[in-house]
């Protein structure tokens, strides 16, 4: 492994995302913690990869990651998401505060403290970024910013074990305890609130009466008539599909005239195509090649009228959901599976699925955003957003004596922000598929964290001989204190349906294994519409204390390493 760092390099991906998958309950440990584990052991016996690796992949997960959280990130910085904003600045608060807290009062070196923060706050990002930050401090010698680096990564490792299984535990289940409810029947009331009081489908179920559907009819009463006349008999809720007249398939234009023994497909609302025959003539069987599926498509919301309103006020804004018989199916933001429920409210970028009759969806796309263009990766725009944000990290500006850059991080973390949010405006350009863009940043974080441990092996033991007791209490309370906060601030002040208020805490934690095991718990998707506005917001705020952390001590370390390589004897 020594001479091949390829085979070291795979290896630790595919047995610690191995190790991984081990489960003790509700709890699994996950990949990239997996890998960390198994590249700290094979690091100890002095196998590394060069850092230029570990530089590259960081850019593309961090860039990926911007990207997929851009429009959503933009799209929550208004007045309605404000007191979910508040819970993100509670953990950004606490997190710091209990980080700082715990490098004065115990000694901890850089490396250590910023490993605690990363770790605790269970988001890796913040590995990268604050281990960026420490090769940046000019005054500490190559071999200490090396041991500092590795600190980051052993204490990461430690403190997110204890980190993860106290979020899940303390969101999944204590604190529908605390809020005394059952999460499962108080996620089912507020769907059902959500909904006008109709209670929804269960994962393995389909609607008996589904709302739309298609009928043919053999023309006896509409003789004469035209399509469009027929169309707008019966309310406009129809929508004519096919005529066959003989042998032949009729284009159904609104001039087309009907004749005695047309054979008529319409799609539309069950209501209007109950009273079709009536205005048709009697109902037939399914007619060889007359029989038109209904299609589907996948659009995103570029409409700025539709940022901000509920699926609702969509559907009555555009009376062709109704005329046509269009209807929505899922709500996708992110990577997250939104329910289609009349309260949902929808946001700039958010791609929706649309089922109905062809011609009715054709037109409605065309009003509401553009359909999805994501069958292939955009190289050329995706290669510049990774340039402009190389380019920005390397801007330096000073405070006082103190040289302040973005880095490689941070940079490509903004541009992946804004070039995400300005291909959600129309989504005709710039394709990064959701499959392609969690890959690279899953496998960009993965390697990242591989590297790194691989360094960190040498510096593990001694680290954990020394803070072996402090790193579980830190994992610990620095889940408790910002969730425990956020609990009683969210409910008591800021009002947050129980539910939603449970997955917003998940969120703001950037913990995916937490959710998990609520909406598990919950037997409902209820919880992830407070997930998906924290965690954006986290998932861009949380990297940053990286920086700032090792901002705020490295001036304090810089000093005391000094000294203390001058004078030995000094305790």
């Amino acid at each position: 492994m020594r001479d091949h760092p390829e085979l070291a390099l795979f290896f630790c991906l595919a047995a610690g995302y191995l190790v991984g998958k081990l489960r003790v309950g509700p709890i699994t440990l996950g990949g990239i913690c997996g890998t960390l584990i198994v590249s700290l052991l094979i690091g100890t016996r002095h196998v590394s990869v060069d850092d230029d690796v570990k530089t590259v992949f960081f850019a593309l997960f961090i860039f990926s990651l911007g990207y997929m959280a851009g429009p959503q990130f933009f799209a929550n910085l208004n007045r309605s998401s404000l007191r979910f904003f508040t819970l993100c600045f509670i953990e950004l608060v606490c997190v710091l505060g209990i980080a700082y807290g715990l490098a004065k009062a115990f000694d901890l070196d850089v490396g250590t403290a910023a490993g605690i923060l990363a770790g605790a706050a269970t988001e890796s990002a913040v590995v990268g970024t604050a281990t960026e930050a420490i090769g940046k401090l000019s005054d500490l010698t190559s071999e200490q910013i090396t041991q500092y680096q590795g600190h980051v990564a052993t204490a990461y490792t430690v403190c997110y074990l204890f980190g993860l299984i106290t979020i899940v535990l303390f969101t999944s289940q204590i604190m529908p305890m605390l809020l005394r409810i059952n999460l499962a029947d108080a996620s089912r009331e507020l769907w059902e609130k959500m909904r006008g009081g109709h209670a929804g489908l269960e994962a393995d179920e389909r609607e008996a009466l589904p709302g739309t559907v298609g009928r043919t009819y053999l023309v006896t009463r509409a003789d004469g008539r035209t399509v469009g006349e027929l169309e707008s008999a019966l309310g406009g809720h129809i929508t004519v599909e096919g005529v066959k007249r003989g042998s032949k398939l009729l284009t159904p234009s609104p001039e087309l005239e009907l004749t005695l023994s047309d054979l008529v497909q319409i799609v539309g609302r069950r209501s209007a195509i109950i009273e079709a025959g009536r205005e048709i003539g009697p109902e037939t069987p399914a007619v060889p090649g007359l029989d038109t599926p209904l299609a589907t498509s996948q659009v995103a919301v570029t409409e700025k009228a539709t940022a901000g309103a509920t699926i609702d006020r969509l559907e009555k804004r555009h009376p062709e959901f109704r005329e046509d018989g269009a209807y929505i199916t899922d709500v996708l933001r992110n990577d997250q599976h939104l329910p289609a429920s009349a309260e949902t409210v929808l946001q700039r970028g958010d791609v929706l699925t649309l089922v109905g009759a062809r011609g009715g969806l054709n037109r409605l796309v065309a009003k509401i955003g553009a359909v999805v263009k994501n069958d292939s990766t955009d190289f050329v725009y995706i290669g510049f957003g990774i340039v402009a944000g190389s380019l920005l990290g390397q801007i330096v500006v000073k405070l006082g004596d103190v040289p302040m850059s973005l880095g490689t991080g941070g940079g490509c973390l903004i541009a992946g922000l804004v070039f995400g949010w300005f291909r959600s405006r129309k989504q005709t350009f710039g394709a990064f598929p959701p499959q392609a863009a969690t890959t690279l940043k899953d496998m960009g974080l993965a390697v990242f964290i591989a590297c790194t441990g691989l360094a960190a092996g040498p510096q593990a033991w001694p680290l954990l001989k020394e803070y072996g007791a402090l790193l579980p209490f830190a994992g610990i309370a620095m889940v408790l204190v910002p969730a425990t906060i956020s609990l009683v601030v969210g409910r008591k002040l800021l009002k947050i349906e129980k539910p939603l208020l449970i997955g917003a805490i998940a969120g703001q934690q950037c913990s995916t294994p937490a959710i998990t095991s609520i909406t598990q718990v919950a037997q409902s998707s209820v919880p992830l519409l407070g997930y998906t506005i924290t965690y954006t917001l986290s998932n861009f705020l949380l990297p940053l204390t990286g920086p700032i952390l090792v901002g705020v001590l490295g001036p304090d370390q810089r000093t005391e390493r000094t000294h203390h390589a001058q004078d030995p004897s000094q305790p």
